[in-house]
């Protein structure tokens, strides 16, 4: 076949990663890492004087500087992307800095390789790191690093854009951590199963056991160690409950010094540059999607948007998902693997694996940087099985983002997607009503509960009698804490009403 010289191939992948009770453990910045990663991806590409040909680098913002309060307590660089670029002796004419989100590295990926393909850009990097385990460790040390840069150069920030992910209302009642968030979209999941909380939290470890065993023998992997069912999901002093229905084995691994970078070239520049054909792998599919906002999805326990991304993804591979050799769907938590479980038909156990790294709480995923690993282990994997293909799938805020590539090293033109078309399907879907000041009797649609320095504070989502209207409130009442705690309370009978600082629920 004849490949358009544009089209747009990964060349090179790359990792790094320590521990903090690794012998050689060196405390490295985020720069460091990214660096480490970057060159990584370099010298996989087979290819000398690759560098110099990079004409753009795109950088996922770390951990500590994606909230809505940027705060480095070991000083970070005011020009990450140029800091990494400067240590790999690359002078790209373009450094970007993304938004906030674990759709970010996918997402890149599929901006940039169009980019390729229309002929602005010949060669693009991608990369990003989390340093937060060394943070931690260093946080009550008096010696500490000094992770502070002043670098020269243009810098495309693209803003954090978290304002679509956040509302006084949400944020006034305890919507402010993935947990919380994410132990509403779970119950909420539930509550469609059927299923009684012992057996859902049973489900959630079957799902998240293999993922454990992946981990295990990943070496970039923060904590490999397999776990079984009855690991994950029994609650003891080391696996603490978080959020309902959350232990802490459940939850995204946000302690990691890891770092991962992706490199993009035109069929052009790979052969003017000696890259070898068995290291192209093609972005056969991709897609990006977003959400309805949170509370105004008719169900709360799916996101609709993410499963059309996977078909659309699929669609532009001309591929089935039967046709898929490898997954790694987006597990901060057990919900978004369902939804695309449920919304595909792929069994929670299917034998080809969900995850090619191990998944977030156990491979680790502080941040935005994640699915750049599951980009670099399925590049890898397409590599060993020509002709296969392996599917990634980025999740970002609340289920609000979502991005997926489709990789294979056979090689096809570069195809656009319809997604901006597929988005207005979204956009045009129902929403339900919603009330920030309710008042009267309600039914809990979802529910979780917050355990902050050992205080209990239940959360609440609820449809109020009247009218069915959505609603969020909080409760300290020793009863109701109870009931969602100790009992299954979907569908409970509860009054709210409004205060001043917000939306109280009692029984």
């Amino acid at each position: 076949m004849e490949i358009d010289p544009r089209t747009p191939v990964i060349v090179g992948v790359g990792q790094a990663a320590e521990r903090i009770d690794d012998a050689d453990y060196r405390a490295m910045s985020p720069v460091e890492l990214a660096a480490a990663a970057a060159q990584a991806a370099l010298d996989d590409c087979g290819a000398a004087g690759v560098a110099a040909a990079v004409d753009t680098i795109a950088a996922l913002r770390q951990f500590e500087i994606s909230g809505p309060v940027a705060v480095a307590p070991l000083g970070r660089s005011n020009n990450y992307p140029r800091s990494v670029a400067k240590r790999i002796g690359a002078e790209p004419g373009r450094a970007i800095l993304e938004i906030v989100g674990g759709q970010g590295p996918q997402h890149l990926i599929t901006e940039l390789a169009a980019e390729i393909a229309a002929g602005r850009s010949e060669a693009a990097l991608i990369f990003g790191s989390d340093a937060t385990s060394t943070l931690r460790h260093f946080a009550d040390v008096a010696e500490k690093p000094d992770f502070t840069e002043t670098i020269e150069g243009d810098l495309e920030d693209r803003g954090q854009g978290i304002d679509y992910l956040v509302s006084r209302n949400t944020v006034i009642h305890g919507l402010i951590d993935a947990p919380t968030q994410y132990g509403l979209l779970e119950n909420a999941r539930r509550a469609g199963t059927g299923l009684a909380p012992a057996d859902y939290l049973r489900r959630m470890g079957e799902l998240f056991a293999p993922f454990s065993k992946v981990a295990a023998t990943n070496p970039f992997a923060a904590a490999p160690v397999e776990r079984t069912v009855d690991e994950l999901i029994t609650v003891t002093e080391r696996n603490r409950m978080i959020s309902e229905p959350y232990p802490r084995l459940m939850v995204a691994r946000d302690q990691v010094n890891q770092g991962a970078a992706a490199l993009l070239m035109s069929v052009a520049a790979a052969r003017r540059l000696g890259v070898p054909e068995e290291k192209w792998v093609y972005l056969r599919g991709h897609a990006d999607m977003q959400e309805q906002n949170l509370l105004e999805r008719c169900d709360l326990g799916h996101a609709p948007s993410a499963v059309l991304a996977v078909r659309e993804a699929l669609e532009v591979a001309g591929i089935g998902v039967d046709d898929v050799a490898t997954f790694d769907l987006y597990s901060c938590f057990p919900v978004p693997v369902f939804n695309i479980c449920d919304g595909l038909g792929i069994a929670p156990d299917d034998p080809r694996g969900l995850t090619v790294t191990g998944g977030l709480p156990f491979f680790g995923g502080a941040g935005n940087n994640y699915s750049m690993h599951a980009v670099a282990e399925t590049v890898a994997r397409m590599r060993n099985a020509p002709g296969q293909f392996g599917l990634v799938g980025a999740n970002g805020g609340i289920l609000s983002k979502y991005s997926v590539g489709v990789y294979s090293t056979a090689a096809a033109p570069w195809q656009p997607d319809r997604s901006a078309r597929l988005q207005a399907q979204i956009a045009a879907a129902p929403a339900v009503a919603v009330t920030e000041h309710p008042e009267g009797p309600a039914k809990v649609e979802t529910y979780t509960v917050r355990r902050d320095s050992g205080r209990r504070t239940g959360i609440i989502v609820g449809r109020l009698d009247t009218d069915g209207s959505r609603f969020i409130a909080t409760t300290e009442d020793d009863e109701l804490i109870a009931r969602l705690t100790d009992e299954d309370p979907l569908g409970t009978a509860v009054q709210v009403r409004t205060f001043d600082y917000g939306n109280r629920c009692f029984p």
